[in-house]
């Protein structure tokens, strides 16, 4: 046990220089100075500053900010209006380029008796059927806009020269919309096949060569360019300017640029009146075929050519030929039969050509 007076002592001797020393300094005035850290930089101020400029420059973005979005917003209203008026003006062209068309409409069909029978409209091809009575004769017409060379085309009976088969059979065969009787036709008594009549043109190409113009005899086509073409030729090159797509043969030409020609009198008066068929092509390069009714092939009932080229010119067709007739006289619809075909019993006839139309 240590005594406590010892350890006060000890405390005394260790602590006596140390309270020395301090008494020493304060009677002294000895002042101790610490160092100052004078190379240390002063960073409140700059912040300051540094915060001041990054306020100021968001203030400057946001000020930018909302004028593009002014800006912008200005640009898309000035878009919308530009794009509306577009669309308006676009509507009006349409509109306006469809005006025409419609009034041509308009105008064919009030002269064909002003009711469309049948009708279809695809991006092929636009047909309009009408029925119209003439105080001696009935008749049909089909106005036929060929939109794409996919509109038109001409078969052959039976897909071969030398075969014949109705109207009727060659639309239900190739899945047309409408069908008519094309060029004549020349019989073979010893095969029994029926053949094209004259120069032939199929797919471009001639079936069996070109044939001259003979007995007023007139190829009638249609051209690469879905125009009606024909007439006379006395030489290829010149029928291969027209460039013709496909076409057949009968006769007479009835108009030519408007104007009514001349009709061989064979045809005035052998029969005089019949079913006919013709085609015929306005300014615009539309087409119309006609068909009329007859009991027979006699001359007593039916339409003559010149009561036709009448009407054609009425129409304001320009260019017109008189396609087989008779029995032959074929227009299907729809797959039905509209015309009333003149041979025995109503039948239509097997032919060797045909025109067909598709959706």
């Amino acid at each position: 046990m240590i005594p406590i007076q010892h350890i006060n002592r000890t405390m005394l001797l260790v602590c006596a220089p140390f309270v020395g020393l301090l008494l020493f300094l304060l009677i002294a005035g000895v002042s101790v100075e610490l160092p100052s850290f004078a190379g240390a930089p002063d960073t409140s101020w700059k912040v300051g500053n540094d915060w001041q400029n990054v306020l100021a420059k968001l203030d400057k973005t946001k000020a930018d900010a909302a004028q593009t979005r002014s800006t912008i917003e200005k640009y898309y209203e000035l878009y919308s209006k530009s794009s509306a008026e577009a669309a308006a003006m676009t509507q009006t062209a349409e509109s306006a380029a469809e005006r025409p068309a419609a009034i041509f409409d308009s105008r064919i069909g009030t002269k064909l008796g002003g009711k469309v029978n049948r009708a279809t409209t695809t991006s092929n091809v636009d047909l309009k059927l009408y029925t119209f009575t003439e105080p001696r004769y009935k008749g049909y017409a089909l106005k036929v806009d060929l939109k794409t060379d996919k509109g038109m085309k001409m078969v052959l009976g039976k897909d071969k020269v030398g075969g014949s088969e109705t109207t009727l059979e060659a639309v239900r065969r190739y899945g047309a919309v409408a069908g008519i009787n094309a060029g004549g036709f020349a019989d073979d008594d010893k095969t029994g096949k029926r053949f094209p009549l004259s120069t032939t043109v199929l797919g471009g190409k001639y079936v069996y060569g070109f044939e001259p113009t003979f007995e007023d005899l007139a190829f009638i086509g249609i051209s690469t360019d879905r125009k009606l073409i024909g007439g006379k030729f006395s030489r290829q090159e010149d029928l291969d300017k027209l460039k013709p797509s496909f076409g057949a043969t009968f006769v007479p030409i009835l108009l030519q640029d408007g104007k009514k020609q001349n009709i061989p009198n064979q045809w005035l008066t052998s029969p005089a009146r019949a079913p006919r068929t013709v085609v015929g092509s306005f300014k615009n390069d539309q087409l119309l075929f006609m068909v009329t009714d007859g009991n027979d092939e006699n001359g007593h009932s039916g339409a003559t050519l010149p009561e036709l080229q009448d009407k054609l010119v009425a129409l304001g067709v320009k260019d017109a030929y008189n396609l087989d007739g008779g029995g032959s006289s074929s227009l299907i619809f729809d797959g039905q039969v509209i015309n009333r075909p003149s041979d025995s019993g109503g039948r239509l006839r097997p032919l060797a050509t045909h025109f067909l139309f598709f959706k």
